[in-house]
């Protein structure tokens, strides 16, 4: 009787939306005098800065062209639309930060309504979200957790607007450094 093969490796899989190169430049302008004020933070690369909209977790790989196919079929049936920055901010909002953060403003609901059809169009697969959706781009991860400088949360941040024209599926790797994402499909919305 011969050796069974082992199972592949699951994926660790996300849904996100992507931030133009405006918008990254207009963070990245908020945050500099801060960088050195934060000790300890590790920040995000530039090119990694997405708002997640679905986090699906370890996956089959077997299971990713099915979920793709859902993803973009969510996708279609929402129109294009546009959002834009708010301000910096931090998780937990009270005591000590682990996560910092550059927002979305979202007061259209039309990011949540985007996430709301992924997470329907999932729900077979996936567990539902049960928090509504806090669009934002994660800056940098605190550990241990720490207070902010004073005026961090005030930073002004230029309310760039970009479009929002797709939805992407994502592979995190993690390990050996900060994570590296990789793009395993892409999800138009409808033109709007």
């Amino acid at each position: 009787m011969g050796e069974r093969s082992p199972s592949p490796r699951p994926l660790r899989l996300f849904v996100a939306v992507d931030p133009s190169e405006e918008a990254c430049d207009a963070v990245a302008d908020a945050l500099a005098p801060w960088r050195d004020a934060i000790p300890g933070a590790r920040w995000s690369a530039r090119d990694g800065w997405h708002v997640t909209l679905k986090f699906l977790g370890a996956t089959a790989q077997d299971q990713v062209d099915r979920i793709a196919d859902l993803i973009v079929g969510a996708a279609a049936d929402v129109t294009s639309f546009e959002t834009r920055l708010g301000g910096l901010g931090a998780f937990p909002v009270r005591g000590p930060a682990r996560v910092v953060w550059a927002g979305l403003d979202d007061r259209s609901g039309r990011l949540a309504g985007l996430a709301l059809a992924i997470d329907g169009a999932l729900a077979g697969s996936f567990p539902s979200e049960r928090r509504p959706l806090h669009p934002h781009l994660t800056l940098a991860r605190l550990d241990p957790a720490r207070r902010l400088p004073d005026g961090f949360v005030a930073t002004p941040v230029e309310p760039v607007a970009f479009a929002i024209d797709r939805a992407r599926l994502y592979r995190s790797h993690l390990g050996g450094g900060p994570p590296r994402y990789e793009l395993l499909a892409t999800a138009p919305l409808a033109i709007g």
